[in-house]
């Protein structure tokens, strides 16, 4: 996947998604925080962490129904709506359609503040289309640049025979740009790479300075067969970018022991003069099948924050110290 230079990027660069066109800059913004992950997140502060975004460079944004039960896609497509065409690449995901339950039996909230609804997992292909739709309508566009499955792992094989061949007649018909899946767990992502004809994947949490499991197989699988990797979580909840009690770790509070892990790296780092966020920013990219990084921000001054870390140059040296201590 080799890079493109490309103008408004601010220096992210750009790299294109296996064997499609899309070309998507290093950093994305990933929107799950604008819709009130762990705790609420206004409008004017959604709208304000994506404007820092666009400036800073980052043009490729990634949401979900998930999120918020649509909050997160309203939030991004009301952003978007005065952007031209073509100036961004906009990825959301399928397999969570959200019902409305006139009789009140919505699920209890999983983001602050978002509307009641229930969840339904559907990875048929008349779900597909249905979950596209509907993300479309609360975009406010007509089409979707990447659509990934989401968390498959239990329903893997009605994925693969419905959702992957569905989301694979709608790029042919040029609906979608790119197709794939994102989840955190990598043996059923390195399935659906061998199985199914997808452009990329998104995993979650595998790849970072406190758990490198996706470097087994699933990344040189990827690799071999020309498949785009874009890795999320490379803070691991938040714990490598504040390691202090109360820090997440993935989506619950961060162990003794994690916290600890996390403070015996970032001490490393800093004999090195680098901030551990850093570090972890541009950990993910020193693999060669990793092409970007997706990174969730709840405000500008995050957004700038982890832009900045991850245009820092980190020197080899840090990480080979970190492998000579049995760190990473």
């Amino acid at each position: 996947m080799a890079e493109a230079a490309a103008a408004g990027d601010g220096g992210l660069g750009r790299v294109r998604l296996g064997r499609s066109s899309v070309e998507i800059t290093r950093f994305v913004l990933g929107c799950a925080p604008l819709a009130g992950l762990y705790q609420p997140v206004s409008e004017d502060q959604a709208a304000a962490t994506l404007e820092e975004a666009w400036q800073l460079g980052v043009r490729a944004f990634d949401t979900a129904p998930h999120y918020g039960a649509g909050t997160s896609e309203r939030r991004v497509g009301r952003f978007l709506a005065d952007k031209p065409a073509g100036s961004y690449v906009l990825s959301t995901k399928v397999g969570r359609l959200l019902v409305h339950d006139a009789e009140g039996g919505a699920q209890a909230p999983e983001f602050a503040g978002e509307e009641p609804v229930v969840r339904v997992r559907d990875y048929s292909a008349a779900g597909v289309r249905r979950s596209l739709e509907e993300s479309l309508e609360r975009l406010g566009l007509d089409r979707v640049d990447v659509a990934l499955v989401h968390d498959p792992e239990e329903y893997l094989d009605d994925a693969l025979a419905g959702a992957f061949p569905a989301l694979i007649r709608l790029r042919d018909e040029g609906v979608v740009g790119a197709v794939g899946a994102g989840m955190n767990i990598p043996e059923p992502l390195e399935r659906i790479v061998r199985e199914a004809d997808v452009d990329c994947i998104l995993i979650a949490g595998r790849y970072s300075l406190l758990d490198q499991s996706a470097a087994h197989t699933l990344l040189p699988t990827c690799a071999q067969r020309g498949v785009s990797v874009l890795v999320a979580g490379v803070f691991n909840g938040d714990v490598l970018a504040n390691p202090r009690p109360g820090a997440h770790f993935e989506y619950r509070p961060a162990s003794e022991e994690v916290i600890a892990r996390a403070r015996a790296i970032g001490q490393i780092c800093a004999r090195h003069g680098v901030d551990l966020a850093a570090a972890a920013l541009n950990f993910p990219l020193r693999h060669a099948a990793v092409d970007a990084i997706v990174v969730g921000a709840r405000s500008a001054a995050e957004v700038e924050a982890d832009v900045t870390h991850f245009a820092r140059s980190v020197p080899d040296d840090l990480y080979d110290e970190l492998a000579a201590e049995g760190l990473v």
